[in-house]
């Protein structure tokens, strides 16, 4: 096994602790050592210099939905960007989604759901979350990869498209599925409680599910059902923050459950709900505090992306597809639109399309919603309702300024600063169109704009947070540390030019800056800021 000595940088070795100039051995796929800057070198079959650089484990994507890319064969050039802003292992099956386990008879039906992030169908030659990750496996990932079972996933696969509450023996097919899943290597549970069949499933059966993940002592991420002071997630008639009700169902879920509770991009969206920032890590300390383990992750930027059909309120999606060609419904959701965006704070002008995902509409990717409605001589809703049934709700979007603004960030501040929070990327990546600036630039943004500019907190804790403490979230054992036998997964960056790239009104955002080399499982896969062409060194994380 070839030897590779990262030489004289700073290492931050993923504790938190100061950093220190020092020196890590690599052989093969592992760390062989971490050395002081005045211990005796060995000699090694290349020497990389690092001097003037922070050396560290490679990030973790703590929430990603990259595992539908991942078994196509060209999935290298869709995903390399993570590599070259450091991120060498994703956490995937976000939301409620995964692409395991499914049956011969549902499979189909997932790729129709309105909110999946998928580039293009695939080919579903598994049935199991065993066979899935298999998958994976052979087809050589550019990336690592830790995978989460999704509720609506196993719920489709037992019950199909049908909403409401589930039958007593689908309950148990449905739970006995979630239990092989997380056997066969699942590293937790995932819910998407703001899309469909999430949105619709009882209290009830979130519980049950979710005791199984406790049971086998692996976290449950949550998207809630809401993240605003006011949705469509709750009856008009509550009046108190729907937001904060949305959180504190889950924390009386993990209370009852004892379930390890990870509260999936917690975000305050829109104007209105900024100011409940306070309220709102206030509920999550007090839970700590009381014993149950919660934490939060959060994006580290104000645009937000999704599909189109994040734009459609519950009760309209449950009538699709006749809701299209209801006059009544059609109206309903324009009224509806409308004043909901005037209470919150926004309008269509920040919804900015990243990818129509319609074959003849690429000239769309970067326009505006008002724009595309004035080049179709249509009304912003009705341009929204002609994208979610002509792209069958896949078109992607990109909400600017949704959970803040230029000069009014504190509570986003706020979020990336709490100690229980983790740092992800959430990000839709497409082989075409605007893409979203956190699937370039996440990271790197994280450790120049708010660890060297805005100095939020420590360069040192920044990269625990995204390495550590990831790892241990999850029960990545091997990953997330400089230590010797660990995973020989590491990142080279110059700390004083670290950044990520800026984009601007329709010109996106490019590669981060200050990224310098990137080991996975010891190969070399990102030279000078560069991927390198072919490299295919990721492996599944099985936990």
């Amino acid at each position: 096994m070839g030897t590779i000595l990262l030489k004289a940088g700073k290492l931050m070795d993923g504790s938190g602790k100061a950093g220190f100039v020092g020196h890590v051995l690599i052989e093969g796929d592992r760390i062989k050592a971490v050395l002081r800057e005045t211990e005796t070198l060995p000699f090694t079959d290349s020497v990389v210099d690092t001097s003037g650089h922070a050396v560290a484990p490679g990030f973790i994507d703590m929430h990603s939905h990259m595992d539908w890319s991942l078994p196509l064969d060209d999935h290298p050039e869709l995903l390399k960007c993570f590599l070259e802003q450091g991120v060498t292992t994703l956490v995937a099956g976000n939301c409620g989604s995964s692409p395991a386990p499914v049956t011969t008879e549902t499979y189909r039906m997932l790729e129709q759901d309105l909110m999946l992030p998928i580039e293009r169908p695939l080919d579903y030659k598994w049935r199991s979350m065993g066979e899935f990750l298999a998958t994976v496996e052979e087809r050589k990932p550019v990336a690592n990869l830790a995978e989460l079972v999704g509720h609506g996933t196993v719920r489709v696969a037992a019950v199909g498209n049908r909403r409401g509450g589930m039958k007593p023996d689908e309950m148990k097919n449905s739970l006995d599925a979630v239990q092989r899943s997380l056997d066969e290597g699942a590293c937790g549970l995932s819910f998407g409680l703001g899309y469909d069949p999430g949105m619709y499933c009882p209290m009830e059966e979130i519980e049950s599910f979710s005791t199984v993940a406790a049971r086998a002592r692996k976290p449950v991420t949550v998207h809630l059902r809401t993240y605003c002071r006011a949705s469509a997630s709750y009856s008009p008639l509550y009046f108190k923050p729907h937001n904060l009700r949305a959180l504190r169902e889950m924390i009386d879920v993990a209370r009852r459950t004892g379930m390890s509770l990870q509260v999936s991009h917690l975000m305050l969206l829109f104007r209105s709900t900024w100011p409940l920032v306070d309220k709102c890590l206030e509920i999550i300390d007090d839970a700590r505090r009381e014993g149950i383990d919660i934490m939060i992750d959060a994006i580290p930027y104000t645009d937000l992306n999704g599909t189109v059909a994040t734009l459609l309120p519950p009760w309209f999606i449950a009538e699709l597809p006749g809701a299209y060609r209801r006059k009544r419904a059609r109206t309903r959701v324009r009224i509806e639109n409308t004043l909901g965006f005037r209470r919150m704070g926004y309008s269509y002008e920040h919804v900015q399309l990243m990818d129509a995902a319609v074959e003849g509409w690429e000239e769309l990717s970067g326009l505006t919603i008002p724009e595309i409605a004035a080049r179709w001589k249509t009304s912003p809703t009705d341009a929204v309702l002609k994208l979610c049934e002509d792209s069958k709700g896949h078109a992607a979007i990109l909400c600017r300024n949704a959970a803040g603004e230029t000069g009014n960030e504190k509570h986003l501040d706020a979020i990336l600063s709490h100690s229980l929070c983790l740092f992800e990327t959430d990000a839709l990546i497409r082989g075409k169109g605007y893409p979203n600036p956190a699937a370039l630039g996440a990271f790197p943004g994280i450790l120049g704009h708010y660890v060297r500019e805005k100095k939020l907190f420590s360069m040192e804790d920044a990269v625990k947070r995204m390495t550590s403490a990831s790892a241990d979230r999850f029960g990545l054992k091997d990953r997330g540390r400089l230590e010797p036998g660990k995973a020989a997964d590491v990142v080279v960056f110059d700390p004083q030019t670290i950044s990520e790239t800026v984009p601007g009104g329709r010109n996106p955002a490019g590669k981060p800056a200050g990224i310098h080399h990137v080991f996975l499982n010891g190969q070399h896969v990102v030279r000078e800021g560069t991927y390198v062409a072919g490299a295919r060194a990721g492996r599944v994380l099985r936990t």
